[in-house]
């Protein structure tokens, strides 16, 4: 009798995820450095930077992020992951090089566009990475491990803009963005492993069974390998709206809206915000670190309470938590209570979006998932172009307070909109359809739906 084959455990998986973590932390590192720098930014007179103009440019980044995630999730299903991780990488770290150099406002904004067509691109090609590679039944919990590495970045980055921006300036701050190209690039090119399915569907057949062998996944099949060509891509964006999914996709993207609008709004404006409430500079500047500090505590509970209890539960009362946070720090705190309030809050405001990323491989097949996550980011970046332009207007009118307020009732939509996925599911499924299982992530990847 043939012994059965060693479970996949995060010990097997480690190289993978340790390199998803590793470029999810550059990305990090990049997304936050705008927020730390801003400060300098604004005080740079020589520079032509406004509290609009750099809201306006916030913006532009996000705008690189929302094309980004939509191409490279459509695109990594056929052309591979680890080609399009390369690529990522080496884009938004030429955007960093860009912003140093840059010589007027017009041609920052350039460099934060590339930066945001990297940084977008990347980020669903990781969650498709990690929700492949995982553990059966860990699935959330791999997905909050991988977003540790996005707050430990942007901790990185203001540690670099509260140690070099005083006394070097902002230029030095976004130099340090391109080491991601000179670390990452060479060990992702030798080390991180192509998806067996894309691997099938190229016909590499002996390839795709090594990887899944030496990781332990399951041998990959023809249902489960994503079509290639125009054809096969036009396809898999036409699959999240069959039956079962057709009202469920729209929800997963005003769920990702709101969180990123949180995400991004509040990761380039919590510095001024705060100190239009009276904080100091360096104290203002700090509440970045803090706040991503509890988006690292944040992940690590949310993915496992998810795992047992479901991750759009866990989404839902996520997000009801960042409004009281929100609520709560329109108030005149001492600094020692606003620092514990801002941190809680950063336990639930990142994790919450995090926890739709976590719910979405429940709703997609294999064959889906890398476009179906692509499409929940990239769409979602309509939320992080919207956030830091509204966070400049706030700012921009003095109101510090209606900010806090616009955070909340964002928070709340994405509260209402991820609780419905459940239930439109139930309701939306067509009677011939072969359903997933109900239990979000903690299964290998879900049933494929069977072709009408």
């Amino acid at each position: 009798m043939t012994p059965p084959a060693p479970a996949r455990t995060f010990r097997s998986v480690a190289p993978v995820l340790g390199l998803c973590w590793l470029v999810v932390f550059f990305d990090g590192m990049d997304v936050n450095i705008y927020g730390a720098v801003m400060p300098h930014l604004l005080d740079d007179e020589g520079f032509g930077f406004s509290t609009s103009t750099a809201g306006t440019i916030g913006s532009w980044t996000t705008f690189g992020m929302l094309i980004g995630a939509l191409g490279c999730g459509t695109l990594t299903d056929w052309a591979g992951r680890k080609p399009m991780v390369t690529g990522s990488v080496v884009l938004f770290s030429l955007g960093s090089a860009l912003c140093a150099l840059a010589p007027s406002a017009a041609f920052f904004g350039a460099g934060r566009f590339v930066s945001g067509l990297g940084l977008g691109g990347l980020m669903p090609i990781g969650l498709a990475i990690v929700a492949e590679f995982a553990p059966p039944r860990r699935a959330a919990l791999a997905t909050g491990l991988m977003m540790t590495s996005y707050h430990a970045g942007g901790m990185a980055a203001t540690g670099l803009g509260l140690a070099l921006g005083p006394d070097h300036g902002w230029r030095v701050v976004f130099w340090t963005g391109v080491i991601p190209a000179l670390v990452a690039v060479p060990l992702v090119v030798k080390w991180l492993p192509e998806s067996p399915g894309v691997l099938l569907a190229k016909g590499r057949a002996a390839e795709a069974e090594a990887v899944a062998a030496r990781y332990r996944l399951p041998s990959p099949t023809l249902a489960e390998a994503p079509e290639a060509g125009a054809r096969g891509r036009f396809a898999a964006v036409a699959a999240l709206f069959a039956p079962g999914r057709r009202l469920a996709t729209p929800l997963l993207w005003t769920a990702s809206f709101a969180g990123l609008l949180l995400v991004y709004g509040v990761s380039t404006w919590l510095p001024e915000l705060m100190r239009a409430s009276g904080y100091s500079l360096s104290s203002s500047v700090t509440f970045l670190m803090v706040i991503n500090a509890g988006g690292i505590v944040g992940m690590l509970v949310a993915g496992r309470t998810a795992d047992r209890f479901g991750a759009v539960k866990v989404s839902a009362v996520w997000f009801l938590l960042t409004a009281c946070g929100a609520f709560l720090l329109k108030a005149q705190l001492p600094l020692g209570v606003a620092y514990a309030v801002v941190f809680v809050t950063g336990i639930w405001l990142f994790s919450a979006q995090v926890m739709v990323y976590a719910a979405t491989p429940s709703v997609y097949g294999p064959a889906q998932r890398a476009t179906g996550l692509g499409w929940v980011t990239g769409v979602g970046r309509t939320g992080a172009v919207v956030g830091p332009w509204l966070g400049g207007a706030v700012v921009a009118g003095g109101n510090a307070s209606l900010g806090f307020t616009t955070f909340a009732v964002a928070a709340v939509l994405g509260a209402a909109a991820i609780s419905l996925v459940p239930l439109v599911r139930r309701n939306d499924s067509d009677p011939g359809t072969v359903r997933a299982t109900p239990r979000v992530l903690g299964h290998e990847g879900g049933k494929i739906l069977p072709k009408h």
